[in-house]
């Protein structure tokens, strides 16, 4: 039988056949099999010996029952092998077909009238290849002019904004996921019961000898009530806890020891305790905070008028002045 493939080609293809077959069936991760499983790659170099030691033995008993032919059945046996295969027969054919040329011999039909210092010149039609691309890019040209130009279809600026687009969308959902890159500027409040549950822990892991388990304060600062040393808001307690106190005292700076995530998640504990009323609450310190993002009506009475006389106190300061 003819071989189509000389034995340096079969090697290899019946090798990695065999070692895709493995891999499939071996699920090892990122790495491959043999990596993973050392017996895997014992089982692949026995397979690559057999495979060689087999491929060896067909060419030597090959060889022997070539010289035991006769000369005319050698002849044969080389003119059969030697002769070209019906692969290369449709290749040499589908080629010429192709090319669209004539044969050597019918040359004489096609000879120009022209004649340069005995050079003639053949009236070869173009080759079917080259005129049917010819034809594609008229008819793609059609078609693009009527999409684009008549119908007005999608330009690259509008699949640029529709790209921009799934970007930040996708960025939000890669955040939603990567939650330790928040931070002071981005962090929001947190609602879902397990990010609470786990503030808790951390806040009565870390924070209970300075500011009591229900927030009343003891070293530190009473959570419970609406005066802030630092600002109030989930912004300025993650930046608070994560950077520490006021220099020199109050509170050390967390992001040594916590995540963004957890310091995220102690924060927005603490803003629970925003109007409960613990055992022994530790008096007020620093200033009745005002979200200046809230809207008006959102925010208390007491408060606008603890913010309308700061800014009476201030105007009054500059007119003096």
């Amino acid at each position: 039988m003819r071989q189509f493939f000389p034995s340096w080609i079969r090697v290899p293809l019946v090798f990695f056949i065999i070692f895709g077959v493995v891999e499939y069936f071996i699920d090892s991760g990122d790495k491959p099999a043999f990596i993973e499983e050392p017996l895997v790659l014992l089982f692949l170099f026995l397979v690559l010996l057999i495979i060689i030691a087999v491929e060896a033995i067909v060419g030597s008993i090959g060889n022997i029952l070539y010289q035991s032919l006769d000369a005319e059945a050698k002849a044969r046996y080389d003119a059969k092998q030697n002769a070209p295969s019906k692969l290369a027969l449709w290749v040499k054919k589908t080629y010429l077909k192709l090319l669209g040329s004539k044969p050597i011999e019918e040359e004489y039909d096609i000879i120009l009238d022209h004649n340069y210092d005995g050079i003639k010149e053949l009236d070869n039609d173009l080759p079917p290849w080259w005129l049917y691309g010819f034809y594609a890019t008229i008819i793609f040209g059609a078609i693009y002019l009527v999409r684009y130009h008549v119908f007005n279809g999608e330009d690259q600026y509008e699949e640029l904004d529709a790209e921009i687009a799934q970007a930040k969308i996708d960025i939000e959902t890669y955040k939603k996921t990567a939650k330790d890159l928040v931070d002071f500027n981005t962090v929001t409040v947190l609602t879902e019961l397990s990010d609470l549950k786990a503030g808790q822990a951390i806040f009565e892991t870390n924070c209970v000898a300075c500011h009591k388990a229900d927030g009343g304060g003891g070293i530190g600062p009473n959570l419970t009530d609406k005066h802030w040393v630092l600002g109030g808001g989930i912004k300025n307690v993650f930046k608070t806890v994560s950077e520490g106190g006021r220099d020199g005292k109050g509170m050390i700076a967390w992001k040594q020891s916590l995540k963004p995530s957890e310091i995220a998640q102690v924060s927005s504990y603490v803003l629970q305790f925003q109007g409960t009323s613990p055992a022994e609450p530790k008096a007020p310190e620093g200033e009745i905070w005002v979200d200046e993002s809230a809207p008006i009506e959102d925010i208390p009475t007491e408060e606008m008028e603890v913010k309308t006389d700061s800014i009476i106190t201030i105007e009054s300061t500059e007119t003096e002045d």
